[in-house]
Protein backbone atom coordinates (compact mmCIF):
# COMPACT_ATOMS: atom_id res chain seq x y z
CA UNK A 1 0.00 0.00 0.00
CA UNK A 2 1.22 3.50 -0.87
CA UNK A 3 -0.41 4.99 2.25
CA UNK A 4 -1.28 3.57 5.61
CA UNK A 5 -4.29 4.89 7.50
CA UNK A 6 -2.25 7.73 8.97
CA UNK A 7 -1.12 8.77 5.50
CA UNK A 8 -4.67 8.75 4.16
CA UNK A 9 -5.85 10.78 7.14
CA UNK A 10 -3.10 13.32 6.51
CA UNK A 11 -4.04 13.55 2.82
CA UNK A 12 -7.73 14.02 3.62
CA UNK A 13 -6.85 16.63 6.21
CA UNK A 14 -4.72 18.48 3.65
CA UNK A 15 -7.52 18.37 1.07
CA UNK A 16 -9.93 19.67 3.67
CA UNK A 17 -7.83 22.55 5.05
CA UNK A 18 -4.60 22.93 3.05
CA UNK A 19 -1.42 24.29 4.55
CA UNK A 20 -3.07 27.48 5.80
CA UNK A 21 -5.89 25.80 7.70
CA UNK A 22 -7.96 28.91 6.95
CA UNK A 23 -11.60 29.41 7.87
CA UNK A 24 -14.16 30.33 5.20
CA UNK A 25 -14.00 34.04 6.00
CA UNK A 26 -10.22 34.04 5.85
CA UNK A 27 -10.39 32.43 2.41
CA UNK A 28 -12.96 35.05 1.39
CA UNK A 29 -10.70 37.90 2.51
CA UNK A 30 -7.75 36.31 0.72
CA UNK A 31 -9.78 36.01 -2.49
CA UNK A 32 -11.01 39.60 -2.31
CA UNK A 33 -7.49 40.90 -1.64
CA UNK A 34 -6.00 38.93 -4.52
CA UNK A 35 -8.69 39.95 -7.00
CA UNK A 36 -8.43 43.57 -5.89
CA UNK A 37 -4.69 43.64 -6.59
CA UNK A 38 -5.53 42.24 -10.03
CA UNK A 39 -8.08 45.01 -10.62
CA UNK A 40 -5.50 47.62 -9.58
CA UNK A 41 -2.97 46.04 -11.94
CA UNK A 42 -5.42 46.26 -14.84
CA UNK A 43 -6.55 49.83 -14.28
CA UNK A 44 -3.17 51.34 -13.36
CA UNK A 45 -0.75 49.32 -15.46
CA UNK A 46 -2.64 48.01 -18.50
CA UNK A 47 -5.17 50.79 -18.91
CA UNK A 48 -3.76 54.10 -17.72
CA UNK A 49 -0.04 53.37 -18.10
CA UNK A 50 0.21 51.13 -21.16
CA UNK A 51 -2.86 51.76 -23.31
CA UNK A 52 -3.20 55.53 -22.88
CA UNK A 53 0.21 56.65 -21.60
CA UNK A 54 -1.61 58.84 -19.07
CA UNK A 55 0.63 57.64 -16.26
CA UNK A 56 4.33 56.95 -15.81
CA UNK A 57 5.19 54.10 -13.43
CA UNK A 58 8.51 53.28 -11.81
CA UNK A 59 9.99 50.25 -13.65
CA UNK A 60 9.84 48.12 -10.50
CA UNK A 61 6.14 48.91 -9.98
CA UNK A 62 5.33 48.33 -13.65
CA UNK A 63 7.12 44.98 -13.59
CA UNK A 64 5.33 43.91 -10.43
CA UNK A 65 1.97 44.59 -12.13
CA UNK A 66 3.12 42.73 -15.23
CA UNK A 67 4.17 39.72 -13.16
CA UNK A 68 0.95 39.80 -11.14
CA UNK A 69 -1.25 39.82 -14.25
CA UNK A 70 0.72 36.91 -15.69
CA UNK A 71 0.21 34.99 -12.43
CA UNK A 72 -3.48 35.77 -11.92
CA UNK A 73 -4.96 36.29 -15.40
CA UNK A 74 -2.56 35.07 -18.08
CA UNK A 75 -3.21 38.27 -20.04
CA UNK A 76 -0.44 39.52 -22.33
CA UNK A 77 0.29 43.25 -22.13
CA UNK A 78 0.55 43.74 -25.90
CA UNK A 79 -2.72 41.94 -26.57
CA UNK A 80 -4.74 43.83 -23.94
CA UNK A 81 -3.25 47.18 -24.94
CA UNK A 82 -3.83 46.66 -28.66
CA UNK A 83 -7.43 45.51 -28.20
CA UNK A 84 -8.25 48.44 -25.95
CA UNK A 85 -6.67 50.99 -28.28
CA UNK A 86 -8.64 49.51 -31.18
CA UNK A 87 -11.81 49.79 -29.10
CA UNK A 88 -11.23 53.54 -28.76
CA UNK A 89 -10.30 53.94 -32.42
CA UNK A 90 -13.36 52.04 -33.69
CA UNK A 91 -15.75 52.71 -30.81
CA UNK A 92 -19.35 51.59 -31.52
CA UNK A 93 -18.43 50.95 -35.18
CA UNK A 94 -17.67 47.88 -37.22
CA UNK A 95 -14.28 46.70 -36.02
CA UNK A 96 -14.87 47.56 -32.35
CA UNK A 97 -13.73 44.35 -30.60
CA UNK A 98 -16.41 44.41 -27.88
CA UNK A 99 -19.14 47.00 -28.33
CA UNK A 100 -22.67 46.06 -27.15
CA UNK A 101 -23.93 48.43 -29.85
CA UNK A 102 -22.35 46.05 -32.38
CA UNK A 103 -22.58 42.61 -30.74
CA UNK A 104 -25.51 43.14 -28.37
CA UNK A 105 -25.43 43.56 -24.60
CA UNK A 106 -25.88 39.86 -23.77
CA UNK A 107 -22.99 38.81 -25.96
CA UNK A 108 -20.56 41.32 -24.45
CA UNK A 109 -21.77 40.90 -20.86
CA UNK A 110 -21.57 37.13 -20.75
CA UNK A 111 -19.07 36.33 -23.51
CA UNK A 112 -16.76 39.34 -23.34
CA UNK A 113 -13.76 37.13 -22.60
CA UNK A 114 -14.43 35.12 -25.76
CA UNK A 115 -14.52 38.34 -27.80
CA UNK A 116 -11.20 39.34 -26.24
CA UNK A 117 -9.57 36.01 -27.04
CA UNK A 118 -10.82 36.13 -30.63
CA UNK A 119 -9.40 39.62 -31.19
CA UNK A 120 -6.10 38.65 -29.53
CA UNK A 121 -5.52 36.28 -32.47
CA UNK A 122 -5.82 39.14 -34.96
CA UNK A 123 -2.21 39.86 -35.96
CA UNK A 124 -3.22 43.08 -37.72
CA UNK A 125 -4.69 44.42 -34.46
CA UNK A 126 -1.52 43.58 -32.55
CA UNK A 127 0.73 45.08 -35.22
CA UNK A 128 -1.22 48.31 -35.62
CA UNK A 129 -2.23 49.03 -32.03
CA UNK A 130 0.29 47.16 -29.88
CA UNK A 131 3.27 49.48 -30.31
CA UNK A 132 5.28 50.64 -27.32
CA UNK A 133 4.48 47.64 -25.12
CA UNK A 134 7.18 45.58 -23.32
CA UNK A 135 9.37 43.49 -25.60
CA UNK A 136 12.21 42.46 -23.28
CA UNK A 137 13.60 38.98 -22.74
CA UNK A 138 11.22 37.99 -19.94
CA UNK A 139 8.21 39.16 -21.96
CA UNK A 140 9.23 37.19 -25.06
CA UNK A 141 10.37 34.04 -23.28
CA UNK A 142 7.99 33.83 -20.30
CA UNK A 143 5.06 36.25 -19.97
CA UNK A 144 3.90 36.15 -23.60
CA UNK A 145 5.26 32.75 -24.63
CA UNK A 146 3.98 30.86 -21.56
CA UNK A 147 0.94 32.93 -20.59
CA UNK A 148 -0.86 29.89 -19.14
CA UNK A 149 2.00 28.92 -16.85
CA UNK A 150 1.27 31.75 -14.43
CA UNK A 151 -2.36 30.82 -13.80
CA UNK A 152 -1.28 27.18 -13.45
CA UNK A 153 1.12 28.19 -10.70
CA UNK A 154 -1.69 30.19 -9.11
CA UNK A 155 -3.85 27.07 -9.09
CA UNK A 156 -1.12 25.08 -7.37
CA UNK A 157 -0.65 27.84 -4.79
CA UNK A 158 -4.38 28.09 -4.03
CA UNK A 159 -4.76 24.32 -3.60
CA UNK A 160 -1.63 24.16 -1.45
CA UNK A 161 -2.96 26.91 0.82
CA UNK A 162 -6.62 25.90 1.06
CA UNK A 163 -6.89 22.32 -0.12
CA UNK A 164 -9.88 21.42 -2.27
CA UNK A 165 -11.48 24.78 -1.45
CA UNK A 166 -8.56 26.38 -3.28
CA UNK A 167 -10.20 25.26 -6.52
CA UNK A 168 -13.10 27.60 -5.79
CA UNK A 169 -10.70 30.41 -4.84
CA UNK A 170 -8.85 29.94 -8.12
CA UNK A 171 -12.09 29.81 -10.13
CA UNK A 172 -13.17 33.17 -8.69
CA UNK A 173 -9.76 34.65 -9.52
CA UNK A 174 -10.01 33.43 -13.10
CA UNK A 175 -13.56 34.76 -13.56
CA UNK A 176 -13.02 38.14 -11.87
CA UNK A 177 -11.49 40.11 -14.75
CA UNK A 178 -13.53 38.45 -17.53
CA UNK A 179 -16.74 39.33 -15.69
CA UNK A 180 -16.00 42.78 -14.30
CA UNK A 181 -13.74 44.17 -17.01
CA UNK A 182 -14.70 42.30 -20.18
CA UNK A 183 -18.36 41.96 -19.25
CA UNK A 184 -19.50 44.80 -17.01
CA UNK A 185 -17.28 47.66 -18.20
CA UNK A 186 -17.19 46.75 -21.89
CA UNK A 187 -20.88 45.80 -21.82
CA UNK A 188 -22.88 47.78 -19.27
CA UNK A 189 -20.38 50.66 -19.56
CA UNK A 190 -21.63 51.20 -23.11
CA UNK A 191 -25.28 50.43 -22.49
CA UNK A 192 -26.64 51.57 -19.12
CA UNK A 193 -25.77 54.28 -16.60
CA UNK A 194 -25.47 58.05 -16.47
CA UNK A 195 -23.49 60.37 -18.73
CA UNK A 196 -21.65 63.47 -17.62
CA UNK A 197 -20.51 64.28 -21.14
CA UNK A 198 -21.79 63.96 -24.67
CA UNK A 199 -18.84 61.86 -25.79
CA UNK A 200 -19.07 60.65 -29.42
CA UNK A 201 -20.03 57.11 -28.36
CA UNK A 202 -22.46 55.31 -26.06
CA UNK A 203 -20.18 55.18 -23.00
CA UNK A 204 -21.77 55.56 -19.57
CA UNK A 205 -20.69 55.85 -15.97
CA UNK A 206 -21.95 52.64 -14.37
CA UNK A 207 -21.66 54.02 -10.84
CA UNK A 208 -20.26 57.28 -9.41
CA UNK A 209 -18.00 55.55 -6.88
CA UNK A 210 -15.34 53.51 -8.61
CA UNK A 211 -14.35 51.05 -5.89
CA UNK A 212 -15.09 47.50 -7.05
CA UNK A 213 -13.40 47.93 -10.43
CA UNK A 214 -10.84 50.50 -9.30
CA UNK A 215 -12.45 53.53 -10.96
CA UNK A 216 -13.27 51.86 -14.27
CA UNK A 217 -16.94 52.33 -13.35
CA UNK A 218 -16.52 55.96 -14.51
CA UNK A 219 -16.43 54.89 -18.14
CA UNK A 220 -18.11 57.90 -19.76
CA UNK A 221 -15.60 60.17 -18.05
CA UNK A 222 -12.77 58.00 -19.38
CA UNK A 223 -14.04 57.98 -22.97
CA UNK A 224 -14.43 61.75 -22.81
CA UNK A 225 -10.86 62.27 -21.55
CA UNK A 226 -9.05 59.03 -22.52
CA UNK A 227 -5.54 60.37 -21.87
CA UNK A 228 -6.38 61.44 -18.32
CA UNK A 229 -4.92 59.45 -15.43
CA UNK A 230 -7.88 60.49 -13.29
CA UNK A 231 -11.36 59.16 -14.08
CA UNK A 232 -13.50 61.11 -11.60
CA UNK A 233 -14.58 64.63 -12.61
CA UNK A 234 -17.56 65.55 -10.43
CA UNK A 235 -17.33 66.36 -6.70
CA UNK A 236 -19.52 63.36 -5.83
CA UNK A 237 -17.48 60.87 -7.88
CA UNK A 238 -14.66 58.75 -6.47
CA UNK A 239 -11.90 56.99 -8.40
CA UNK A 240 -10.06 54.50 -6.22
CA UNK A 241 -7.39 54.05 -8.88
CA UNK A 242 -6.59 57.75 -8.65
CA UNK A 243 -6.15 57.40 -4.88
CA UNK A 244 -3.55 54.69 -5.48
CA UNK A 245 -1.85 56.84 -8.12
CA UNK A 246 -1.56 59.73 -5.67
CA UNK A 247 -0.11 57.39 -3.04
CA UNK A 248 2.46 56.03 -5.51
CA UNK A 249 3.23 59.57 -6.67
CA UNK A 250 3.92 60.60 -3.06
CA UNK A 251 6.46 57.77 -2.92
CA UNK A 252 7.89 58.88 -6.29
CA UNK A 253 6.83 55.60 -7.86
CA UNK A 254 4.31 57.12 -10.30
CA UNK A 255 3.75 60.37 -12.19
CA UNK A 256 0.33 61.24 -13.65
CA UNK A 257 0.83 63.08 -16.93
CA UNK A 258 -2.63 64.52 -17.49
CA UNK A 259 -5.96 65.04 -15.72
CA UNK A 260 -9.34 66.21 -17.10
CA UNK A 261 -9.49 69.89 -18.05
CA UNK A 262 -11.69 72.16 -15.97
CA UNK A 263 -13.99 74.85 -17.29
CA UNK A 264 -13.43 78.04 -15.32
CA UNK A 265 -15.19 81.38 -15.47
CA UNK A 266 -13.80 84.87 -15.10
CA UNK A 267 -15.22 88.24 -16.00
CA UNK A 268 -17.84 88.42 -18.74
CA UNK A 269 -16.10 89.68 -21.88
CA UNK A 270 -17.93 92.18 -24.08
CA UNK A 271 -16.48 90.36 -27.09
CA UNK A 272 -15.46 86.68 -26.75
CA UNK A 273 -11.97 86.29 -28.22
CA UNK A 274 -9.68 83.44 -29.23
CA UNK A 275 -8.84 82.75 -25.58
CA UNK A 276 -12.55 82.25 -24.93
CA UNK A 277 -12.71 79.95 -27.96
CA UNK A 278 -9.69 77.98 -26.73
CA UNK A 279 -11.32 77.46 -23.33
CA UNK A 280 -14.62 76.35 -24.89
CA UNK A 281 -12.99 73.89 -27.29
CA UNK A 282 -10.71 72.43 -24.61
CA UNK A 283 -13.78 71.91 -22.42
CA UNK A 284 -16.30 71.22 -25.20
CA UNK A 285 -17.75 68.14 -23.53
CA UNK A 286 -18.33 70.06 -20.31
CA UNK A 287 -19.85 72.91 -22.34
CA UNK A 288 -22.27 70.52 -24.04
CA UNK A 289 -23.09 68.88 -20.71
CA UNK A 290 -24.06 72.31 -19.33
CA UNK A 291 -26.15 72.93 -22.43
CA UNK A 292 -27.85 69.56 -21.90
CA UNK A 293 -28.82 70.60 -18.37
CA UNK A 294 -30.34 73.81 -19.72
CA UNK A 295 -32.35 71.84 -22.28
CA UNK A 296 -33.65 69.39 -19.70
CA UNK A 297 -34.61 72.32 -17.48
CA UNK A 298 -36.44 73.93 -20.42
CA UNK A 299 -38.39 70.71 -21.03
CA UNK A 300 -39.39 70.60 -17.36
CA UNK A 301 -40.44 74.26 -17.45
CA UNK A 302 -42.72 73.65 -20.42
CA UNK A 303 -43.93 70.23 -19.29
CA UNK A 304 -47.45 71.27 -18.29
CA UNK A 305 -48.03 73.31 -21.45
CA UNK A 306 -46.63 70.65 -23.76
CA UNK A 307 -48.58 67.87 -22.08
CA UNK A 308 -51.81 69.78 -22.75
CA UNK A 309 -50.84 70.37 -26.38
CA UNK A 310 -49.27 67.02 -27.24
CA UNK A 311 -51.26 64.73 -24.97
CA UNK A 312 -48.47 62.15 -24.99
CA UNK A 313 -46.43 62.00 -21.82
CA UNK A 314 -44.12 59.33 -23.26
CA UNK A 315 -43.06 61.83 -25.91
CA UNK A 316 -42.01 64.29 -23.23
CA UNK A 317 -39.94 61.60 -21.54
CA UNK A 318 -38.24 60.91 -24.86
CA UNK A 319 -37.47 64.63 -25.13
CA UNK A 320 -35.75 64.67 -21.74
CA UNK A 321 -33.68 61.64 -22.71
CA UNK A 322 -32.76 62.44 -26.31
CA UNK A 323 -33.24 66.12 -27.10
CA UNK A 324 -29.77 67.08 -25.85
CA UNK A 325 -28.00 64.25 -27.72
CA UNK A 326 -26.16 64.58 -31.02
CA UNK A 327 -28.54 64.06 -33.93
CA UNK A 328 -26.57 61.11 -35.29
CA UNK A 329 -26.84 59.35 -31.91
CA UNK A 330 -30.65 59.60 -31.76
CA UNK A 331 -32.51 56.57 -33.20
CA UNK A 332 -34.40 57.40 -36.41
CA UNK A 333 -37.77 56.45 -34.90
CA UNK A 334 -37.15 58.73 -31.91
CA UNK A 335 -35.92 61.54 -34.15
CA UNK A 336 -39.22 61.62 -36.02
CA UNK A 337 -41.22 61.82 -32.79
CA UNK A 338 -39.00 64.58 -31.42
CA UNK A 339 -39.68 66.67 -34.52
CA UNK A 340 -43.39 66.29 -33.75
CA UNK A 341 -42.79 67.66 -30.27
CA UNK A 342 -40.58 70.52 -31.46
CA UNK A 343 -43.41 71.65 -33.71
CA UNK A 344 -45.38 72.49 -30.55
CA UNK A 345 -42.43 74.11 -28.74
CA UNK A 346 -40.67 76.89 -30.71
CA UNK A 347 -38.27 77.70 -27.87
CA UNK A 348 -37.13 74.07 -27.58
CA UNK A 349 -36.82 73.90 -31.36
CA UNK A 350 -34.55 76.96 -31.28
CA UNK A 351 -32.41 75.50 -28.49
CA UNK A 352 -32.17 72.19 -30.35
CA UNK A 353 -31.08 73.90 -33.59
CA UNK A 354 -28.58 76.16 -31.86
CA UNK A 355 -27.06 73.21 -30.05
CA UNK A 356 -26.11 71.66 -33.40
CA UNK A 357 -24.73 75.01 -34.58
CA UNK A 358 -22.54 75.26 -31.49
CA UNK A 359 -21.28 71.70 -31.91
CA UNK A 360 -20.28 72.45 -35.52
CA UNK A 361 -17.87 75.11 -34.25
CA UNK A 362 -15.29 72.48 -33.34
CA UNK A 363 -16.47 69.82 -35.76
CA UNK A 364 -15.78 71.81 -38.93
CA UNK A 365 -12.11 71.24 -39.72
CA UNK A 366 -12.25 73.76 -42.58
CA UNK A 367 -12.66 76.75 -40.24
CA UNK A 368 -9.60 78.73 -39.16
CA UNK A 369 -9.26 79.95 -35.58
CA UNK A 370 -10.25 83.46 -36.64
CA UNK A 371 -13.34 82.15 -38.41
CA UNK A 372 -14.25 80.00 -35.43
CA UNK A 373 -13.91 83.00 -33.11
CA UNK A 374 -16.22 85.05 -35.35
CA UNK A 375 -18.71 82.15 -35.52
CA UNK A 376 -18.66 81.93 -31.72
CA UNK A 377 -19.29 85.66 -31.39
CA UNK A 378 -22.24 85.42 -33.79
CA UNK A 379 -23.66 82.39 -31.97
CA UNK A 380 -23.49 84.10 -28.58
CA UNK A 381 -25.14 87.22 -29.97
CA UNK A 382 -28.02 85.20 -31.48
CA UNK A 383 -28.45 83.27 -28.25
CA UNK A 384 -28.66 86.48 -26.21
CA UNK A 385 -31.17 87.98 -28.64
CA UNK A 386 -33.32 84.83 -28.89
CA UNK A 387 -35.65 85.88 -26.08
CA UNK A 388 -35.09 82.49 -24.41
CA UNK A 389 -33.89 82.89 -20.84
CA UNK A 390 -31.98 79.59 -20.78
CA UNK A 391 -30.08 80.50 -23.95
CA UNK A 392 -29.29 84.00 -22.71
CA UNK A 393 -27.99 82.64 -19.40
CA UNK A 394 -25.87 80.04 -21.18
CA UNK A 395 -24.42 82.59 -23.62
CA UNK A 396 -23.41 84.88 -20.76
CA UNK A 397 -21.51 81.99 -19.17
CA UNK A 398 -19.70 81.33 -22.45
CA UNK A 399 -18.52 84.95 -22.51
CA UNK A 400 -16.80 84.34 -19.17
CA UNK A 401 -15.23 80.97 -20.07
CA UNK A 402 -11.51 80.59 -19.52
CA UNK A 403 -8.90 77.87 -19.15
CA UNK A 404 -8.13 76.63 -15.64
CA UNK A 405 -4.85 75.06 -14.47
CA UNK A 406 -4.98 71.25 -14.75
CA UNK A 407 -1.74 70.25 -13.06
CA UNK A 408 -1.99 66.69 -11.61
Amino acid sequence: MLFDQTGWDALLDFLAQGLAGASWWQMLLFTLAMTHITIVSVTLYLHRHQAHRALDLHPAVAHFFRFWLWLTTGMVTKEWTAIHRKHHAKCEQEGDPHSPQVFGIRKVLWQGAELYRAEAKNEETLRRYGHGTPDDWIERHLYARHSRLGVSLMLILDVALFGAAGLAVWAVQMAWIPFWAAGVINGIGHYWGYRNFEAPDASTNVFPWGVIIGGEELHNNHHTFPTSAKFSVKPYEFDLGWLYIRALAALRLARPKKVPPKLAFGQVKPVPDEKTLEAIIANRYEVMARYAREMRAAVRAEWATLRAQVGDESLLKLARRWLHRDDDKVPASVRARLQQLLGHAPSLATMHAMREELRRLWSDAALSREQMARELQAWIQRAEQSGIEALHRFAQRLRAAQLAPTAP
